[in-house]
């Protein structure tokens, strides 16, 4: 009833019932693991989990949730260096008390092609090294190119310690190509109010009209989805989509499939426009899928337009919203990860390395790129998974997964919040922000901070909006996006698989049985310890 798939129920009568699916298949829900949690006799459990642990062995540590950017607060429930189970804990203001599939499920990821030790690339091959090795081979690059041919890109698990200990270091080193929009999205980091969700996730039951553009929030915000369902089943609310044809579980009217109807409800030549202009508080849910093109910032500000046309921004309201995928996002663009004057984006850093421009790159957790276009270039890969950035790379420097540190993490809200370290990390592996401020001690760059006490102050003075934890700060609503015409085109939803989306789901078995399932095989399993 909550997600909108009603596939389970009894079959039978008396001591002849079961609960069970009413055809032979599977439950097919984003969120179907949460009846684990409502089952009062404890029937329906959880398969990955049963009979390996008992609760009273479990050190229980309260984190956040980083497979998408709702933020859902979590518990971690670990015994010895492993990951047993995630469970979520009740925030009415973000994910209620579900999680998602994806964020129960996934963390045995956390056990397989694990980085525990750094490596340098010799002879063409990835070999074991020591830190100092690894240090060593990176400085010797360094001394040998020319700061404009640096660059450094953050991916989409990255925690706001490590990427602003990675802004700084890029800063001594005098380059400005820098950027945490991994996937291209045409955002405006210096205007806060066009890149959050500022209705809410709460709010979203306090709007009365929704206009969907080039998004599918069953697969990049489930707890989102499941929000506009509740506000649905209320009745009284009106929802368009603009994109491909997507089963979002409740009642919407499907407007077109690209920027030609954006156009029209913008200009107000679209039947859609009646239902906004008449909504007392309408909302509008803007996809990275729609803005990560050429065309991304007309795109946005199409948006803005229609925000402001139809009364979506007023005193008390605002329902414009950026519906990001990736919980580092926010965090990064909150604190101007992206390039300075006359530097390079990601797309240009790509284009730049693969034409020999840019000889230097430093990979945060960055796993969504297209390596071949690396090879041109020295790359230093600093993450917890063996995934695409570390085969791309020539030095590999092991970090830490989420469960394994301290971290802050900014949600699509723009509300800041803490993980907690519930194991620490395999072998040599280290917290990210430790990484960084050993090697900047290495060529001479210190950072200044030697805790995570001190990081933290020094980002909380630069950037404000960090020393506000578990609250939104509202952002100020000023012009953003680029007027004039754009290509018509039909948007694309960016999540092809809700269940491999990032290096741990991809390296999960659970996961991969779901694709298996739900998607088709799964690509990369060998049925072997990968």
């Amino acid at each position: 009833e909550i997600a909108g798939v009603e596939e389970l129920g009894a079959t039978s009568r008396g001591e002849h019932m079961e609960i069970t699916t009413y055809v032979e298949k599977s439950l097919s829900s984003e969120l179907s693991g949460n009846v684990i949690d409502l089952c009062p006799v404890g029937a329906l459990t959880s398969k990955p989990y049963a009979f390996t642990a008992r609760s009273w062995e479990l050190n229980k540590t309260p984190s956040i949730d980083v497979f998408d950017a709702v933020g859902s607060n979590i518990r971690i429930d670990a015994r010895g260096s492993e990951v047993m189970r995630v469970l979520p804990r009740t925030n009415d203001d973000i994910n209620e008390e579900w999680i998602s599939d994806k964020t129960r499920f996934a963390c045995d990821g956390l056990k397989y092609q694990r980085l525990d030790r750094p490596y340098v690339r010799r002879a063409g091959r990835l070999q074991e090294a020591t830190w100092d090795e690894a240090f060593a081979a990176i400085a010797e690059v360094l001394v040998n190119v020319e700061s404009t041919e640096i660059a450094a890109i953050a991916g989409d698990l990255c925690d706001a310690e490590s990427m602003f200990a990675l802004k700084e270091l890029m800063g001594s080193l005098g380059t400005p190509n820098i950027d945490c929009r991994l996937h291209g999205e045409r955002i405006d980091a210096g205007v806060r109010g066009s890149y959050l969700f500022n209705t809410t996730i709460a709010g979203i039951e306090e709007a009365d009209a929704c206009l969907i553009i080039g998004s599918n929030p069953r697969w990049e915000a489930p707890l989102v989805n499941a929000r506009l369902r509740k506000r649905w089943l209320e009745g009284g609310f009106k929802a368009g989509n603009i994109g491909p044809a997507v089963d979002l579980t409740f009642g919407i009217d499907q407007l077109g499939a690209g920027t030609q109807t954006l156009k029209e409800i913008a200009d107000g030549s679209h039947d859609f426009c009646e239902v906004l202009d008449k909504a007392e508080r309408p909302m509008l849910i803007l996809g990275t899928g729609a803005i990560d093109w050429n065309g991304g910032a007309q795109v946005m500000g199409f948006a803005r337009a229609i925000a402001e046309t139809y009364g979506l921004v007023t005193d008390g309201w605002n329902g414009y919203n950026l519906l990001h995928r990736a919980a580092g996002r926010v965090g990064g663009l909150d604190m101007g990860f992206v390039p300075a004057s006359g530097g390079r984006n990601v797309l240009e850093i790509l284009d730049g390395a693969a034409a020999g421009d840019i000889k230097f790159v430093w990979l945060l957790g960055a796993d969504e790129l297209d390596g071949t276009l690396l090879h041109n270039a020295f790359v230093v890969y600093q993450g917890h998974h063996g995934d695409t950035g570390a085969h791309t790379a020539d030095v590999v420097l092991p970090g830490a997964a989420y469960t394994e540190k301290n971290a802050t993490y900014v949600n699509m809200e723009g509300r800041v919040q803490r993980g907690r370290l519930a194991v620490f990390p395999p072998g040599d592996a280290r917290e990210d922000w430790t990484i960084l401020r050993a090697f900047s001690e290495k060529i001479g760059r210190t950072l200044p901070y030697n805790s995570l006490e001190q990081l933290r102050a020094r980002l909380a003075e630069f950037h404000p909006t960090f020393g506000v934890l578990d609250d939104i700060q509202p952002a100020e609503w000023k012009k953003f996006g680029k007027s004039g015409e754009v290509e018509d085109v039909a948007f694309v939803h960016p999540v092809e698989n809700f269940y491999m989306t990032d290096p741990i789901s991809r390296a999960s078995r659970t996961m991969a049985q779901c694709t298996e399932t739900y998607v088709g095989t799964a690509p990369g399993m060998t049925g072997t310890d990968g």
